[in-house]
């Protein structure tokens, strides 16, 4: 293989809008930080910064970068001497913008015509997104669209989603279990019934056996207590309405870690929750939004619980933000919700510790192609997963994995 940068020492420098020489033929990125919720605190590590400098990129640093997880401007200028910092103006105006979560539009349009926005763009779940970024003339690589050969995501943290929510989820049936409590040794086997058996639905399973976390499953294995008995439920079960309210009757945790192909129908009716125990939690792993300004309307697959995000994601039933819930959606029937669109969020640093080990050669690729131009649809293996999360390259919907087909089953998720 030959490296794009061995040549770069014959080529004159130039100067950046900060006045530092860059060499011509590298790409600069530039590194925004995630202006959502004030839980929001995930960055890249300056470990993942430093090895992209050290490939030939040029990296510049929205001021305050890294801050939500305690490091300062010197943690990332030690690591990488090199690294400059600008303000948020400044980083959309690169010709690369690397940013977990994608922006909002308001800082999408700070970008300039031509440049590529690398980030989690949901293209199947997204259609607006989609358009809006096309109409920008903004180039994508989607980090949940960077897949294999064989369709396996290369970037993600599904492992996280379900732990993360499983483990609030105990946390809070913790509170809500009668008595003896969920400690008792007299009581009987927890009952979680998880939706869904794609990627994040097994991870659901295994996380539920040990209530999220394992050193509470340890404590109480020691002990002599009873654990929990998981159901895990397919489309085939869940269509059945007879044998889904006698799950439902006895179920202590509801866990929705669904894909499904319709998103304008819920899997679970309101009415149905009415049938769990009062003690019973509701966690949301599949964290489909409540969208009623597009046709069909796009609904939650546990009807009538709030969405949740890093600042918020716990929810009781006389919450304010059942409240906020549209009025066509049903929330009568109400228990503990646990919902975040950003499950990984919860333990920022190892969530960003794993996205940069997923990423880095994906973007050293990127780096030593001399950017998207160069990216070649059947190059080598790295590239050809760049080209399929290209924006440039997306056609249209994927099938799900929550629904019958004769295809291959594709997972994909909203997950962040």
């Amino acid at each position: 293989m030959v490296n794009f940068l061995s040549g770069l020492n014959n080529i004159s420098p130039q100067k950046n809008f900060l006045g530092k020489e860059i060499m011509s033929g590298s790409i600069t990125i530039g590194m925004a930080r995630m202006h959502a919720e004030f839980g929001e605190r995930r960055d890249f590590l300056p470990s993942f910064v430093a090895r992209l400098i050290r490939r030939g990129a040029n990296i510049i640093l929205e001021h305050g970068y890294g801050s939500g997880m305690g490091f300062t401007e010197e943690d990332y200028r030690v690591a990488a001497p090199e690294v400059q910092f600008a303000a948020q103006k400044e980083i959309y105006d690169q010709d690369y913008v690397l940013v977990l979560r994608c922006p909002v539009e308001s800082d999408l349009q700070k970008m300039k015509k031509g440049a590529t926005l690398i980030s989690m763009l949901h293209y199947p779940t997204r259609p607006q997104r989609v358009e809006f970024l096309r109409s920008l003339g903004i180039e994508g690589i989607s980090l949940d669209s960077l897949k294999d050969d064989n369709g396996r995501r290369l970037v993600e943290n599904l492992k996280s989603v379900a732990w993360n929510g499983l483990e609030v989820g105990f946390q809070v049936l913790r509170r809500t279990y009668p008595a003896p409590g969920m400690e008792g040794k007299d009581r009987n086997p927890i009952q979680a019934t998880v939706l869904g058996v794609g990627a994040v639905g097994v991870h659901a399973v295994q996380a539920a056996s040990r209530y999220g976390d394992l050193q509470l499953w340890q404590f109480l294995a020691n002990h002599g207590i009873t654990g929990v008995q998981v159901t895990a439920v397919d489309y085939d079960v869940v269509n059945n309405e007879k044998t889904m309210c006698e799950i439902l009757k006895r179920t202590d945790i509801l866990v929705d870690a669904t894909q499904r192909p319709d998103t304008g129908k819920v899997v679970i009716p309101n009415e149905w929750i009415g049938l769990m125990p009062e003690h019973a939690v509701l966690v949301d792993l599949s964290v489909d939004p409540y969208n009623f300004e597009v046709d069909p309307p796009e609904v939650k697959g546990i009807e009538g619980i709030p969405q949740g995000n890093l600042d918020q994601y716990v929810f009781p039933p006389n919450d304010p933000a059942y409240e906020r819930i549209p009025d066509q959606i049903s929330t009568r029937n109400r228990r503990h919700a646990i919902s975040c669109y950003s499950w990984p969020g919860i333990h920022p640093k190892e969530c960003m510790d794993l996205y940069g080990n997923q990423l880095r050669p994906i973007l050293r690729m990127l780096i030593e192609k001399g950017g998207v131009k160069n990216i070649k649809p059947k190059g080598f293996y790295f590239e050809r997963a760049i080209a399929r999360a290209m924006l440039s390259r997306w056609t249209g919907s994927e099938k799900s994995e929550f629904v019958i087909v004769n295809e291959k089953r594709i997972e994909k998720r909203n997950e962040e």
